[in-house]
């Protein structure tokens, strides 16, 4: 193995170096931005084409031969965003439709009660639902779709860009449309070739009974309104070209016989990430504040806002490039519905596809989490008012798989979403849960009266709300997302922001834990300490005590604060004694009934053997406690595989993906392969699997099917997972990697926990090169093909290993 040490390369953005190149490209686009709707000073603009060469910016495109039908945006749509404007387009020649939607457009609030089963309620009035801001339609007669040829429309994810293009009567018509981050507005621009106009209608409405007005003399129109629980909501558009005619008719804008338009919408609320404010900004007056952005935005060309957007974007998706191989000429031949379709028909593996199905992952996850809420069950993509359980944020499996992703794949500061909305909702759920936690209609009370710190229920909402059922172990969950995003970057600053949240999570615990005796198989005693009644997700028993659940997350949150504690240099003692209650707890054991380990302190299978949830499997994913080496007791490694194998290899999307990134820990290859390849199976009738625009489905049965995006992040989440393994301290090349896959490729960008960024290329199931950047990480060992290397790093440096295996 020979080693290479050198400086970190400018060419080469860091984790958090993205926002320099964006700068030099003349943008002003810093992941921290606006909290919110708020005003911004105006970005700078740049002084050169930022847009990728045709035939580079074709590498990371999905293409379709058919626009996206009205009926079916959920499906079919093509969703932009900038964090927090998103929207689904169809791309109808004559009728050009967003759905469009504000991440922070919620109707309920904190919802503190509980009802007399002891639960939170759980409804679009108390909770409160994500809904949708506002429906934009240009309506162009004449171009009906069965009248035009050679149609494609195109989603550029390298750019953020949605394009579409048809002819008719010997012109070619083009529109692009994306959402821009640094003008916080959406943009659609109509162009032609050939000799062309557009003559037609430009229509805002509201989703909710809103009455929109306009301004013949802005050329603008626009609504305000608020919600029951007094969010202040408002959205604007205003239109403008070149050549002909654009003017102002009844409520909606007007175009005639022009050879370009340029569309600007825009909206917002006022909501606010502050508690201490009820979670508003009084000093925003949204639809005065959308008109304000789609005017401002309007003094600049269609072209000076496309090259200010991608000059943003760009730089953020360049974090992380993939290669697993060519496909073939016929594969690549095919549209993407047509190669999604013939992959699953064949069963012939499509490297691109694959990679692809990354790269569309990424790109939702920088189109929906940059500065504002954090993505929930679908993100900021809705086609109505309803979405299923309300598009909220759920903290058994949910929020955490959503940004399981960002720091592996390039993406670090899209998780700067989560980490805010945590610390934002702390003094609710906080104030909630030592009022109510011991609630005597609470089934998960603590039986020892006491109370201390916080923790959430199942859903939450941004209000500091809960709904359903207390979810005692969510804030352990919640943590160890929090803290694991701390060993990618070696923030110390951001520990210390996460760091209460930590804190009231292990008081929490203190305060819950129960002793118990119980007996090993030689027929020793020992107290141990478990969790108090809980309900292992979502099955089983109502009120099991230790549930393996439960037990491992708290073994990690306890193992998490001694190290924060150290790291800050504070709480040092507390840290010390409750690393001593780590010690004490009890850990699972493999029942001699089943062979699996067991999820609940009884060597029975309580509940359903193929079970959608991999709770008690949370020590080997996301935890790595358990893992195939000499640390994991040979049986407890066995009775994890056994019950792996038994929850099964088929069951919904974010399922699937969970079980893809076990077998992936577990170090088999093709069976993680082979769950992702089933999350690329063509959703049919409501069936499971991935519909035309790649969003993925699950079937709720009676042939309805649903979207839900968190395995679109869990999925991709397992195809790093499969090629690079780490912990703080070690580094694992390769550790599941396909057949599919072995013959050649490279990734860049992958993020080491231990604050360390890989680059590695292979061939023949081999690591032929392997880079690693310092991101404030030190010391690892690095192991690849049989080989091990420890390596050292200054923050800043790099290494390069060659000839490994």
């Amino acid at each position: 193995m020979d080693i290479q040490h050198t400086e970190s390369r400018d060419d080469h953005p860091s984790r958090r170096g993205f926002l320099t190149l964006a700068a030099t490209a003349g943008v002003t686009a810093a992941l921290a931005g606006l909290p919110a709707f708020t005003a911004s000073a105006a970005p700078l603009r740049p002084t050169s084409s930022p847009l990728l060469p045709a035939a580079a910016a074709a590498k990371n495109q999905l293409w379709w031969q058919a626009p996206g039908s009205p009926d079916s945006m959920i499906q079919q749509g093509l969703p932009v965003g900038n964090g927090r404007l998103g929207a689904l387009v169809s791309n109808d020649p004559a009728g050009e439709l967003l759905t469009i939607t504000d991440a922070t457009l919620w109707t309920g609030g904190l919802n503190d009660t509980l009802q007399s089963d002891g639960q939170f309620p759980y409804g679009r009035a108390d909770f409160g639902s994500l809904t949708l801001l506002a429906e934009l339609t240009v309506d162009i007669p004449g171009h009906d779709l069965g009248t035009v040829d050679n149609y494609r429309r195109t989603l550029d994810l390298a750019q953020g860009l949605v394009s579409a293009s048809y002819d008719l009567s010997g012109v070619t018509y083009q529109r692009q449309i994306f959402a821009s981050r640094p003008d916080d507005v959406i943009v659609l621009y109509f162009s032609q070739r050939g000799g062309g106009t557009y003559t037609g209608t430009v229509s805002l409405a509201g989703t909710h009974g809103e009455s929109t007005t306009a301004d013949g003399a802005g050329h603008h129109a626009s609504f305000g309104a608020s919600f029951a629980n007094g969010l202040k909501y408002g959205a604007a558009v205003t239109a403008y070209s070149s050549s002909g005619t654009v003017a102002v008719n009844g409520t909606s804008i007007t175009f005639s016989r022009c050879k370009d338009l340029t569309v600007v919408v825009g909206g917002g609320t006022d909501y606010a990430p502050d508690a201490a404010a009820g979670f508003r900004n009084p000093s925003v007056e949204p639809e005065s504040l959308a008109r304000t952005k789609v005017l401002d935005a309007a003094r600049h060309s269609a072209t000076t806002l496309l090259y200010t957007h991608v000059a943003d974007f760009r730089p953020v998706f360049e974090q992380l490039d993939i290669d697993l191989g060519t496909s073939s000429a016929a594969q690549r031949k095919l549209d993407t519905w047509g190669r999604i379709q013939a992959r699953y028909r064949d069963d012939v593996p499509d490297p691109e596809l694959e990679a692809a199905y990354l790269q569309y992952g990424r790109y939702l996850m920088i189109s929906g989490s940059r500065g504002s809420l954090p993505m929930g069950l679908q993100g900021p993509w809705l086609d109505g008012n309803d979405p299923d359980w309300m598009g909220d944020y759920h903290t058994d499996i949910n929020i955490q798989m959503n940004y399981w992703m960002a720091d592996r794949a390039g993406l670090s500061d899209c998780f700067d979403a989560f980490a805010d909305y945590c610390v934002a909702q702390l003094p609710c759920w906080t104030e909630v849960t030592q009022r109510l936690f011991n609630s005597p209609t609470n089934r998960y009370r603590n039986s020892s009266g006491e109370i201390a710190g916080w923790t959430v229920a199942i859903s939450t909402n941004p209000y500091g709300g809960g709904g359903w059922w207390w979810h005692p172990a969510g804030n352990a969950w919640i943590c160890q997302s929090l803290f694991e995003h701390y060993e990618y970057t070696q923030d110390t600053a951001y520990l210390e922001k996460i760091y209460p949240l930590v804190k009231g999570a292990v008081e929490f615990w203190q305060a819950r834990l129960v002793t118990t005796t119980v007996t090993d198989a030689s027929g020793a005693s020992r107290e141990v300490l478990i969790a108090d009644s809980d309900w292992s997700p979502e099955q089983g028993p109502l009120d099991a005590k230790g549930i393996t659940y439960a037990q491992e997350l708290v073994w990690n949150l306890f193992s998490n604060y001694r190290t924060a504690t150290q790291v800050l240099g504070k709480d040092t003692s507390h840290g010390a004694t409750v690393d001593a209650l780590r010690r004490r707890l009890y850990l699972p054991v493999v029942s001699p009934k089943t062979g699996w380990l067991e999820e609940w302190m009884s060597p029975d299978n309580l509940g359903e053997t193929t079970h959608r949830h991999l709770s008690p499997l949370v020590g080997l994913f996301p935890g790595d406690r358990i893992r195939p080496d000499d640390s994991t007791p040979k049986d407890i490694l066995a009775g994890t595989t056994a019950l792996l194998t038994a929850r099964g290899m088929n069951s919904y999307g974010w399922s699937n993906a969970w079980r893809s990134l076990c077998w992936s820990r577990l170090k088999n290859a093709e069976n993680a392969y082979q769950l992702v390849i089933n999350n690329l199976k063509p959703s049919a009738g409501g069936s499971n699997g991935t519909a035309p625009n790649l969003f993925d489905i699950m079937d709720m049965g009676e042939g309805r099917g649903i979207f839900q995006i968190d395995a679109n992040f869990g999925t991709p989440s397992a195809v790093v997972e499969m090629l690079l393994y780490s912990r703080p301290g070690h580094v694992e090349l390769l550790p599941a990697l396909p057949a599919a896959w072995a013959a050649a490729g490279s990734v860049s960008g992958v993020g080491v926990r231990g604050g360390f960024v890989a680059d590695l290329s292979w061939k023949n199931g081999k690591v032929t090169r392997a880079t690693l950047r310092s991101v404030g990480g030190r010391d690892t060992t690095v192991v690849a093909g049989g080989s091990t290397r420890k390596i050292s790093l200054k923050p800043g440096q790099s290494v390069t290993l060659r000839n490994l295996g």
